[in-house]
């Protein structure tokens, strides 16, 4: 450790943190930043750079994720959620399921805080991007450094669903429903994955790793931030120990380093309120059974948690198509043969994720109706108005990746997925004293307590369920997955000899049947991994925590840059709005310190510059 004092401290090295601190070291690379990881690199490890590997981070032996374990919740039977959220150099970038969406334009118009509305925004949603799938797209950059591509081999099953999509389900096809405005299209999915080189396209490997040559630019790993340091209310640096879980048996007592200009925290929905309230800012009641003094009162810190319910359902598949279960099971055969492929040019079911097709769903009229009163209140008081707000994602994933992925027969599977996008649920996040005296966290996820939460996710598994009969390639359900419908039911699952007509009636569904669809959700809906919201950029009588450039209410050389300033939900999975605040944050910070924030040259492949 070459240096004891910097001018830039990021207490995390997530998404957000690798493009601000990429970004800034690119403007002056004289700046002398530093970024504690509690997590390890990721730097070129298989693991992280070949897509098809993104499943084995869900595992439970994983580390480069955190499981955080929410409270037991009646609206989920009792049941105690499991949130993981990235712990690895580069964050959920480097562990996502690489899928590229965007929210719509509106979704940062309706936060209503100045200097985010969309047009201001718009043109560094561009400037991080190189959109590989289409030229000359009005809203898509074409010189960033963030790949995003088709992949490295085009799965025909997907082709099945939007053919079921626009003929039973009758949507039209687009070939972008990114634009920031078209939804309830059936489309083409893209990724983030290098086209050229079918790697990962991560905020480590694009931001921060390919300015090693820079030797100002300081990444630490296996440091876990414990607290921000003041003197007075002004932020000096931040104190850190040997992170627990990188660096098991390492000595745990605490250094400090400090920070001449500036103190960001950027460790995510969970990591940043948890610095705050240790480091004294948060809520009196919060800190005071924790024992520790508060230094600004804040009692938004932690709260306005929010994420996104979704769900996997399993379909069992004909035997010839192509899906990447041999791959994810590990068959030595296949999974050499693919990356002999990858190693010469990129291609392969290696630069794969295993979904090329979704839809941006919304209702129709006929399908309001089938989802009956509950929901209409809240359609019509947020997206009767808002056509270009979807109320979930449909998808198709092309194979089983799931926990029983080494329990169910050796076969082909198909995955249904479906997430809602704007539940109205919100919960919370704090940190705790266990019995033992050791932190824990006092985790409420909100999962489904509004009633209206969990109408679509049961319309969703009714219509993905009809759509997926449809599908050339069904073969029947996963019954382990699905409801527990009873005997004699028209809706009880099992092998299927093969698909039902275009034109084939819906199944029918008794009470009965929506009482047990109701049961499997409370007992199976899940995080979507889209953690956001606690630290949220709000007025300050609004339980804000941050101000619109970033700032942390009552103190000073304090900012918060991740996914938990944002205000209100985003209706895209969170990876392409996490880039979006790092390039804000840091043209933010380049002008408090009146740098000259010039066009990027960090366009260049990332490997070039290691």
């Amino acid at each position: 450790m070459s240096h004891t004092e910097f001018d830039i401290i990021f207490a995390g090295g997530g998404t957000t943190a690798c493009v601000v601190a990429g970004r800034l070291a690119e403007c002056d690379p004289s700046l002398k930043i530093l970024i504690l990881e509690g997590g390890q690199h990721t730097l070129d490890k298989d693991v992280h750079v070949q897509p098809y590997q993104y499943f084995t981070h869900l595992g439970a032996t994983s580390t480069a994720m955190t499981l955080n374990v929410g409270n037991p919740s009646p609206s989920l039977n009792g049941r105690a959620p499991i949130v993981p959220c990235g712990r690895c150099v580069g964050g959920g970038s480097s562990v996502n399921l690489m899928v590229y969406t965007r929210a719509p334009a509106s979704d940062f118009d309706d936060w209503g805080v100045d200097g985010w509305e969309s047009k201001s925004l718009i043109p560094l949603m561009k400037k991080l991007e190189t959109y590989e799938v289409q030229p000359n797209l009005p809203t898509h950059g074409y010189s960033g450094p963030i790949k995003v591509s088709s992949g490295g081999h085009k799965l025909a099953v997907c082709d099945e669903f939007i053919h079921v999509g626009t003929t039973y389900h009758k949507r039209a096809y687009a070939e972008d429903t990114n634009d920031l405005e078209t939804c309830n299209t059936y489309s083409p999915w893209v990724k983030y994955i290098d086209g050229k080189t079918g790697r990962r396209s991560d905020a480590a490997h694009c931001y921060v790793y390919n300015q090693a040559h820079n030797t100002n630019l300081q990444l630490w790993v296996g440091k876990r931030v414990k607290r921000v340091i003041f003197e007075d209310k002004r932020a000096v640096g931040v104190e850190f120990i040997n992170d627990p879980v990188s660096c098991p048996g390492a000595d745990q007592s605490s250094s400090t380093v400090r920070a001449s200009k500036l103190v960001v925290v950027s460790a995510g929905a969970f990591g940043s309120p948890a610095i705050l309230e240790r480091s004294g800012i948060g809520a009196e009641a919060v800190l005071k059974r924790c024992g520790i003094e508060q230094l600004v009162n804040l009692p938004g810190v932690g709260e306005n948690y929010q994420d996104h319910n979704g769900t996997f359902i399993p379909y069992l598949a004909a035997d010839g198509i192509e899906t990447l279960d041999s791959l994810w099971r590990g068959k030595e055969n296949v999974l050499q043969e693919h990356l002999a492929q990858w190693k010469i040019n990129g291609k392969s079911l290696i630069a794969q994720n295993g979904s090329d097709a979704k839809i941006k769903w919304r209702p129709d009229n006929d399908e309001l109706k089938a989802m009956g009163s509950a929901f209409q209140p809240r359609w019509k008081e947020f997206f009767q108005d808002r056509p270009d707000k979807a109320v979930a994602i449909f998808a198709l994933f092309a194979g089983y990746s799931g926990s029983r992925i080494n329990v169910l027969p050796q076969r082909k599977y198909l995955v249904a997925s479906c997430y809602t996008l704007y539940p109205v649920s919100i919960g919370s996040i704090h940190i705790k004293l266990r019995e033992n005296g050791k932190e824990g966290i006092d985790f409420n996820t909100g999962y489904l307590d509004d009633p209206s939460d969990i109408v679509p996710l049961n319309f969703g598994y009714k219509k993905m369920r009809e759509i997926y009969r449809r599908l050339p390639s069904y073969r029947g359900e996963v019954t382990s997955g699905h409801p527990t419908f009873p005997e004699g039911s028209a809706a009880v699952c099992g092998e299927a000899a093969g698909p039902v007509d275009l034109n084939a009636p819906d199944i029918i569904y008794t009470a009965e049947d929506d009482k047990a669809i109701d049961t499997y959700l409370r007992e199976r809906v899940h995080t979507t991994w889209h953690s956001l919201g606690t630290c949220a950029m709000k007025p300050r009588a609004d339980q804000g925590v941050v101000d619109a450039r970033l700032n942390v209410y009552g103190v000073t050389n304090l900012k918060v840059a991740d996914m938990s300033i944002v205000p209100q939900n985003v209706g895209t999975n969170t990876y392409s709005t996490a880039l979006l605040i790092g390039e804000k944050a840091a043209m933010m910070i380049a002008e408090d310190l009146g740098l000259n924030f010039k066009s990027s040259s960090l366009s260049g492949d990332p490997q070039a510059r290691l």
